[in-house]
């Protein structure tokens, strides 16, 4: 009974040896953080980089890991990872790379592959995952996406049949998701062509700025001073206009004088 006792409290014992020694390959690990948003507006806000830095500090206090440098990317998850700055900066540290979720690394299984070449990755939300596993995580995941793309392309078809049919219903369904496509094309020239905008406005102002210093410079104080004295040299604003001292104010802001 002894003998049977024994055998039975190390083969009790020995997945939980294991399971600690494996822990600590990486405790006390210096590790980079990588965070990854899509679009500027989600940057802007902080919610999606709120959210992944929560996920990964939570990973790291768990895991024991420490972090030494947080790198950033705005840009689609279609890009390769080794083309992004930030990506490449973390690259360049030979350290592993944690992210918050697998798909802020990558949705491509390519270029998920083409990361685990060149460095250790870990993922907050999976954190004992080595690189093996999250390769068939990354190929499941794009098995999925392909499924739910064809899924929803069958379904408009049978949507655009029935409305060829003389369904009312379909034929409205149909015009309500074009309404709502135009809709988002249209946000998103208008979000474009602002930004535009604003850069060339930003632009412009600094070609003007060494006027508007020499203006201060020479004892122009307000604001109609400094749109008297760009007048005087034949500076025009952007639009080809006078200064006035909306436009100098506006003017200012932008130099952050």
């Amino acid at each position: 009974m002894n003998t049977q006792n024994t055998q039975e409290t190390t083969m009790s014992k020995t997945p939980v040896v294991a399971y600690q020694t494996d822990s600590k390959k990486m405790a006390g690990q210096p590790v980079v953080a990588y965070i990854r948003v899509s679009t500027g507006k989600q940057e802007s806000s902080g919610l999606g980089l709120e959210a992944q830095k929560a996920y990964i500090e939570a990973a790291a206090q768990q895991q024991g890991w420490n972090i030494v440098e947080w790198c950033s990317d705005t840009c689609s998850g279609s890009v390769a990872p080794q083309e992004r700055p930030a990506m490449a900066q973390a690259l360049a540290s030979g350290l592993p790379i944690v992210a918050a979720k697998l798909d802020r690394l990558s949705r491509d299984v390519e270029h998920m592959a083409g990361l685990m070449k060149r460095a250790q990755v870990k993922v907050a939300t999976m954190p004992t995952a080595d690189n093996f596993q999250l390769h068939l995580f990354a190929a499941l995941a794009e098995q999925e996406r392909t499924f739910i793309k064809q899924r929803v392309k069958d379904a408009l078809g049978a949507l655009q049949a029935r409305a060829d049919g003389g369904c009312g219903e379909s034929v409205q369904k149909i015009a309500n998701r074009s309404q709502a496509l135009s809709q988002g094309r249209t946000h998103e020239n208008t979000n474009k062509a602002r930004a535009i905008r604003s850069e060339k406005a930003r632009e412009y102002a600094q070609s003007v700025r060494h006027h508007v210093e020499s203006a201060l410079y020479t004892g122009a104080k307000t604001l109609q001073q400094i749109a008297d004295v760009l007048n005087e040299r034949g500076v025009k604003t952007s639009t080809g206009g006078l200064w006035w001292p909306a436009t100098v104010k506006q003017l200012r802001v932008v130099l952050g004088l």
